[in-house]
């Protein structure tokens, strides 16, 4: 998939979960719950144990299905092995010079952090695809998003951190090209208990609340 179709895909399905799990079993089964509940996206941090071979398991199980990112990308390093293994988009939680100019290069999409306005257009003239705006919920959630589209309406921001079922769609309204959803879409109890039928149908949920905007 080229990097305009990855661009493309996020901006269709409008959310990208973020899988956070203390196995890789558990994190192997939120990406197929979250498929089976409509959403073709999922970005494995690398938080997640053994997280680059959860990559590459992904990429053999699903790759023709479901886009897979690496997230909570750190450094130029770690960012060619996620891609090594099959990661088709790179997320992390604040800017990296090097890992944007490793992405520039390659043609990979990527999703730098930033939360003021200042870091939102340092990492949009670097060479972001997205700007992930990272924690947005605890700087004034969708109100904080319509403030920065304001001000710079050409830069595609997807918020994360705050997002869930009641923000969702005043996210979308502020301006948001997309929404990254964690622990309100792939919860730590649904993930603990084995109950993967509750991730998928919250991603249900979320699914329904996009298409309604659409």
């Amino acid at each position: 998939m080229t990097k305009e179709q990855v661009r493309q895909r996020i901006l269709e399905v409008k959310i990208v979960p973020v899988v956070r799990a203390s196995s890789p079993e558990q994190a192997l089964g939120a990406a197929d719950a979250v498929r089976a509940g409509g959403i073709p996206i999922v970005e494995v941090t690398m938080t997640v144990p053994g997280a680059i071979e959860v990559i590459a398991g992904l990429s053999r199980l699903m790759g023709s299905d479901v886009l897979i990112g690496a997230g909570t990308v750190l450094d130029a390093a770690t960012a060619q092995k996620c891609l090594d293994a099959g990661a088709q988009f790179l997320v992390s939680p604040g800017f990296d010079a090097e890992t944007v100019a490793l992405a520039r290069r390659l043609n990979v999409l990527i999703m730098p952090g930033a939360l003021t306005p200042t870091e939102v257009i340092t990492a949009w003239k670097a060479g972001a695809d997205f700007v992930k705006i990272f924690p947005c919920g605890n700087v004034g959630g969708p109100a904080y998003i319509k403030s920065l589209k304001a001000a710079l309406p050409q830069i595609p921001m997807i918020p994360t951190g705050g997002v869930n079922l009641e923000t969702a769609a005043a996210f979308l309204r502020a301006g948001a090209s997309a929404l990254g959803i964690g622990g309100e879409l792939i919860s730590k109890a649904a993930l603990d208990s084995g109950n993967f039928a509750a991730i998928t149908e919250s991603a249900k949920q979320f699914t329904a609340i996009v298409n309604q905007r659409n």
